[in-house]
């Protein structure tokens, strides 16, 4: 069991709304959140493994340490957010922007960046094993 607040994740749940809100270490494994509404939102260490968020505005959102292996952010909104050590394994971020991103140390491997805009944002020690960058704007 995580720290985040149960009425947090009841919220999101009712409304695909959770501005703010603290889900860190919550177990959103597998659960569709298309285009969800999470800007702010504290996911530290949350489990979105093969979660759909699809069009989900994630700005400013704190994904520290988030497993997100095969989660699909295809046209998600995750400007200025931080993904310092995430797990994006085989993740299909398709025309996700990434503006500003801390993406630090993030597991990018077999990820799909095709068409992102990862302009301005940090890939220090990112691994981009066998991802594919086709469109992607890295500057």
């Amino acid at each position: 069991m995580g720290l985040f607040e149960m009425s947090d994740l009841d919220t999101l749940e009712e409304t695909g709304v959770c501005v703010k809100c603290d889900l860190s270490g919550a177990n959103l494994s597998g659960v569709n959140l298309t285009n969800a509404y999470l800007s702010r939102a504290n996911l530290t260490n949350a489990d979105l493994t093969n979660a759909d968020l699809t069009g989900a505005t994630l700005k400013l959102a704190n994904l520290t340490g988030t497993n997100m292996r095969g989660v699909i952010l295809t046209n998600a909104y995750l400007s200025s957010a931080n993904l310092y050590r995430a797990d994006l394994t085989s993740a299909n971020l398709t025309s996700a922007n990434l503006y500003k991103a801390n993406l630090k140390v993030v597991n990018l491997t077999n990820a799909n960046l095709s068409g992102a805009n990862m302009t301005g944002s940090n890939l220090i020690r990112a691994n981009l094993r066998g991802a594919n960058l086709t469109s992607a704007n890295l500057t």
